[in-house]
């Protein structure tokens, strides 16, 4: 049984269920005539005093199969001691945003693009997301560049920030890399006609690997959740797939955390935007979590431990695993940006177990990049902070919750997409587990594809963890709803 309309329109739903949550997506006259005036008079885009000259390097960028808004580009060097120089180049979107301008009090507002898989809401203009301030391939682009060293065990050793004239020599794709690099995929053709892009492109996924390891040594939290994501041909949702880490997602990731902790130690002598996730609230909860499993974790939060258990689950429970991580980041909370100012003790990262930490890499999709962007020019220049305490304050408490916002409308969203996929299977078996066992229902995720949906029918007695067999009776896309019956 299904409860879907003829003909569905998405886009309609996701703008609606936008607004719903307080965005206000449409851009308000004054910012065409920014962009006109952009036109017109655009930024200087050259090497000069202050903006070194690095197109010659071999830049590349990572993204998703259909990103558009390219934020950062990367390249390594091998140094003569064997340690490697990375450079992470970010585009420079404060060059074509001015504070307080029409363009900037809209991405103030909105803080984030969200991106609801059928329509992307862009927090800036698309003329310039996905195009002027996009380090789209072969283009000369103004960025700031982000380099640090790296030595064998894996710690940063020294590190610099400074402006650049960049140009992508190289725009990639996280899947093709990364069953390249992983040797289950023929490199992709931009990677097989080039013996040089192939070795810098090892040679970051090796010292990428190195960062990742001395952050677990360090107790940051090893999860993997296998989201769903559509598969969409010709605006509409044909199918929905496992969206799942590979060695080129985990490269750009480890970078930027990288890069955003070295911006991080940048600005130790000036207010600025953190991003914190706090020790675990209801890390009783994660203890009783671990004893189910035989295993016992320490009475205080201890992140170091906690990977531990979760690697020996990842091993004894592949299959699981996915849904354990799921609840351990429920359990851990959401993380939030905060003000701090120079002395105040920092409350760090729980989950990468860092303390010196900040958002900094995509100017392009969230605000408080551009924010810290601003604040970075001005230390590199030694002129005042372009914002008072109170105006970081005050940004930090809309982007946490434009930010909770956006992963609401994407859940909203998700769960409509899922219900188009699966509408044409009604009546179909799927393996499934419990996931959830609550006054409100019992819900199921089947494993193929990943899809959660309500257990309408033979609920009673099964608990969280349970396998089941389960047959999908009914779909309804308007309110996002999948219900399962027990077979």
């Amino acid at each position: 049984m299904t409860a879907n309309p003829t003909h569905i329109d998405l886009q309609a739903i996701a703008k609606t269920v936008v607004q719903q949550h307080g965005f206000q997506p449409d851009f308000a006259p004054e910012v065409q005539q920014q962009l006109q005036q952009l036109r017109t008079n655009p930024p200087v885009i050259a090497a000069g005093a202050t903006v070194r000259d690095l197109r010659n390097l071999l830049w590349s960028s990572i993204d998703n199969d259909t990103s558009r808004d390219l934020d950062q580009i990367e390249v390594a060097e091998r140094l003569p001691n064997g340690d490697v120089k990375v450079l992470i180049g970010i585009a420079d979107v404060d060059a074509f945003v001015a504070k307080h301008s029409a363009i900037d009090q809209h991405a103030a507002r909105e803080a984030t693009t969200v991106y609801t898989g059928i329509r992307n809401f862009p927090m800036l203009p698309e003329e310039l997301s996905t195009g002027k301030t996009s380090l789209l391939e072969h283009q000369d682009c103004l960025s700031v560049v982000t380099e640090f060293v790296v030595a064998a065990g894996g710690h940063v050793t020294s590190s610099n920030v400074y402006r650049a004239l960049v140009r992508n020599q190289a725009q990639l794709q996280y899947n093709s890399v990364g069953a390249w690099l992983e040797g289950t995929g023929a490199a992709p053709p931009k990677v097989a006609a080039s013996a040089d892009l192939q070795s810098q492109l090892r040679l970051q996924d090796e010292v990428a690997q190195k960062l990742r390891s001395r952050r677990y040594e360090n107790g940051a939290l090893d999860l993997r959740t296998d989201e769903v994501y559509p598969l969409v041909l010709n605006s509409q949702v044909v199918d929905v797939v496992n969206q799942q880490k590979n060695h080129a997602t985990e490269l750009i990731e480890d970078f930027m955390i990288a890069a955003n902790g070295v911006v991080a130690r940048l600005l130790d002598k000036v207010s600025s935007l953190r991003r914190i996730v706090k020790q675990p609230e209801r890390w009783d909860r994660i203890v009783q979590l671990a004893a189910g499993y035989g295993e016992k974790l320490p009475a205080t939060a201890d992140s170091k431990a906690l990977n531990d258990f979760l690697v020996r689950r990842s091993t004894a429970d592949p299959d699981h695993f996915a849904d354990l991580s799921l609840s351990v980041i429920k359990l851990i909370g959401p993380g939030e940006y905060v003000l701090e100012r120079p002395g105040d003790p920092e409350a760090g990262h729980f989950g990468l177990a860092v303390q010196d930490y900040t958002h900094s890499t995509a100017p392009n999709r969230r605000f408080a990049d551009i924010v810290t962007q601003r604040i970075i020019k001005s230390v590199l220049a030694s002129r005042p902070n372009p914002y008072s305490d109170d105006e970081l304050s005050t940004i930090a408490t809309n982007c946490t919750a434009r930010g909770d916002a956006a992963r609401k409308v994407e859940r909203e969203m998700a769960k409509r997409m899922a219900a188009v996929a699966m509408q044409n299977r009604i009546g179909a078996t799927f393996d499934a587990i419990v996931t959830g066992a609550t006054p409100k229902g019992t819900f199921v995720r089947v494993a193929q594809p990943r899809v959660e949906g309500l257990l309408a029918q033979g609920q009673q007695g099964v608990d969280v963890g349970d396998r089941l067999r389960v047959k999908l009776i009914r779909t309804d896309v308007q309110h996002g709803f999948i219900d399962f019956a027990r077979v």
